[in-house]
């Protein structure tokens, strides 16, 4: 079996994707409904802690949250993975959603945001350019500084031949 080119692309990039992330509550990490893959909001946890916490603009700084929100891009694409197998079968990057655990004072959530929307691009070209949102939080899960989720449209599998 021939290795994905979205992984190869990845890899080249000095990114590995992680193994699926364990849910912290009642749900799973993504949900395939007809041609589209919905995630989970992914938090950025690496073997299986998260990779930092705090408000970003106080705690975390910008370029810190920026490679935060790629972390939880890699994550969620772990969970498309896991679900539908071969990333390759990804056509199009719908929508993207980041939210920011914010200072206050802090208005830079799209800056954040763009660490998640860049991986997409570097993964998969023209078809992962997409409508997002970056919104700031007060708080998130566990005192994240970031999370992520994703819907993606998937092409059907091929059928085997007889």
């Amino acid at each position: 079996m021939s290795v994905s080119a979205v992984i190869e692309r990845l890899e080249a990039a000095g990114y590995a994707l992680p193994s699926v992330a364990a849910p912290v509550a009642s749900y799973v990490p993504a949900v395939v409904s007809g041609s589209t893959v919905w995630t989970s909001g992914q938090l950025p946890m690496v073997d299986g802690s998260l990779a930092a916490t705090g408000k970003v603009g106080a705690e975390i700084d910008p370029e810190q949250a920026r490679e935060l929100a790629r972390v939880c891009c890699l994550n969620a694409l772990a969970a498309i993975a896991d679900r539908i197998g071969d990333l390759d079968r990804v056509v199009r990057v719908v929508k993207v959603t980041g939210y920011v655990a914010s200072d206050p004072a802090f208005t830079g959530q799209p800056a954040v945001v763009n660490g998640a929307s860049d991986l997409l691009g570097l993964a998969f070209g023209d078809a992962g350019v997409h409508a997002r949102s970056a919104v700031g939080v007060a708080v998130l899960p566990l005192d994240a500084p970031v999370e992520v989720d994703l819907v993606v449209e998937v092409a059907a599998e091929e059928t085997a031949l007889s």
